[in-house]
């Protein structure tokens, strides 16, 4: 509706910021767009309606607009070009973009940290590790005190034993009594990780108990911690809810046809830490991959379109969820128009098996699996986002990886071969073998390549991104035998199913 020729263009501007308050992000936006057609040297109301329109994942209308802001003489356009940057890299996947909207917020403002540590991040996911510690260098300079990047730093710097400074370092900044919960949270990772990259297990196990602790303790309190009968009550609706194949699912023997629209997905899924990251890479060896990484359509369409999952399936009739699969496959082309198949390696796509079945019914599913005491310590030792509650203590994870591997179970029941298991452990081993017979399964030809192949060219976005771009080496299978003292409950709990 268009308002009055009277109003002014600050009552439109605080009309649309009312309308983003109350979650009516449309009509915000419809606000921004009127007021700006009638007044648009205003770069400030440029900036905040490029802002809603990356709330709305209107990436290049969001780009444009920030595009006008700059040009109309922004304050702060590092800002601006921080938050292009961010649109590049983490949604649009052009990097090279990414990297030249950082070094532009970085020529107007040489000491935004912001932009400095979007940049130093970018460099590891590209596996530029001198030039990541650099830039975690000049941000220490300006900040000595932030945990945030002292924690990274020290994930990149090599560590040359428990007297590295950088040990030092850490520990220093744990004693500080101003230091907040996240902070310490931070930090303690940190510093767990480097007593365990030269074998001090006793104290690095300590390390990682303190961590989780203060991440735990930075949760807000309206953020719920994991209820383990709240997770089972929900594994169980997922198999009420999908109990049993669709009669439209192609036998095993048969070849996954091509998509008639858009690229075709490769659906990777397992736990956590399970070696995802390390398929995908080797997947995107072959040239007709292209690395998608953790994707987010999948949870949208069931927030949004299949509100109520995972019941709401069954509600939805053959047509719609041809569209839905439609509006998969148009995104996918949306972020990467020239691929042929992408991987969504999602670890909690094992939730959506059925569902991903519904919508590609000759869709193969890649289950990445790891021995379970040395996938579960992995989880603890990783810093996670704290709403992760499970992530926090040893026997939650145990509880977790309980309900996800009778989950899994239950897929495996109804799809059969069209889930293709991928040990880490049979792959650190023997990578050669268990490549052949997972690019024999998905129809692509296994020419002896690596998964570092893969990695070269495209960005790593995961916790072990260092690693995945390394030669196949075996020394975190098994891992756990270094903690077998403190992991005994888990084991005892991860064999029976019943606490001590």
């Amino acid at each position: 509706m268009t308002s009055p020729t009277n109003i002014t263009p600050d009552a439109l501007a605080r009309a649309a910021q009312l309308h983003e308050q109350q979650g009516r992000l449309a009509d915000a936006i419809a606000a921004y767009h009127e007021l700006l057609t009638r007044w648009p040297d205003r770069p400030g109301s440029w900036y905040n309606l490029g802002v809603l329109l990356r709330k709305a994942r209107q990436f290049p209308a969001a780009l444009a607009c920030y595009q006008q802001a700059l040009a109309r003489g922004v304050t702060q356009p590092e800002e601006v070009y921080l938050n292009r940057g961010v649109i590049y890299s983490d949604f649009l996947h052009q990097y090279d973009a990414a990297e030249h909207e950082l070094n532009c917020a970085l020529a107007a403002n040489p000491t935004y940290v912001p932009a400095l540590f979007n940049l130093a991040n970018l460099h590891e996911d590209l596996g530029r590790r001198a030039a990541a510690v650099a830039t975690y260098e000049k941000i220490l300079q300006i900040e000595p005190r932030n945990a945030q990047v002292l924690g990274r730093y020290a994930g990149v710097k090599t560590i040359t034993g428990p007297a590295d400074p950088v040990i030092g370092r850490l520990e220093e900044e744990l004693a500080n009594p101003g230091a907040s919960a996240a902070d310490q949270a931070s930090l303690g990772f940190a510093l767990g990780r480097a007593l365990d990259s030269c074998g001090v297990y006793e104290a690095a196990f300590d390390a990682h108990v303190r961590a989780n602790r203060f991440s735990r303790a930075s949760v807000p309190p309206q953020i719920s911690r994991y209820d383990r009968r709240t997770e089972e009550t929900f594994i169980d609706r997922i198999t009420a809810a999908f109990p049993a194949a669709p009669a439209s699912v192609a036998t095993a023997a048969a070849p996954a046809p091509a998509m008639t629209a858009g690229p075709q997905p490769i659906f990777i899924c397992g736990m956590f830490r399970s070696g995802s990251t390390l398929i995908e890479q080797l997947l995107a060896s072959d040239p007709q991959v292209t690395m998608g990484g953790e994707l987010d359509i999948l949870p949208r369409l069931v927030a949004g379109q299949l509100a109520g999952f995972p019941e709401s399936p069954a509600a939805t009739s053959p047509g719609q969820l041809a569209q839905l699969a439609a509006d998969y496959r148009n995104s996918l082309a949306q972020l990467f128009p020239s691929a042929t198949r992408v991987t969504d390696k999602r670890p909690d796509n094992f939730l959506y098996i059925g569902l991903i079945k519904r919508l590609f019914p000759t869709a193969r599913i890649v289950h990445t699996t790891r021995d379970a005491l040395d996938n579960c310590l992995s989880i603890f030792f990783l810093h996670l986002d704290p709403a992760m509650g499970y992530a926090l203590d040893l026997m939650d994870i145990g509880h977790r990886y309980l309900q996800y591997t009778r989950l899994m179970q239950h897929w495996k029941n109804l799809y059969g071969d069209d889930i293709i298991d991928v040990s880490y452990d049979a792959y650190v081993h023997s990578p050669d073998a268990e490549s052949g017979r997972l690019f024999s399964r998905l129809g692509l030809e296994w020419r002896g390549q690596t998964h570092l192949e893969g990695a070269s060219a495209q960005a790593v976005k995961t916790a072990s991104v260092w690693q995945v771009r390394e030669p196949v080496y075996q020394r975190s299978s098994g891992r756990s035998q270094h903690y077998a003292r403190q992991l005994d409950p888990l084991r005892a709990y991860l064999e029976t199913g019943r606490l001590r």
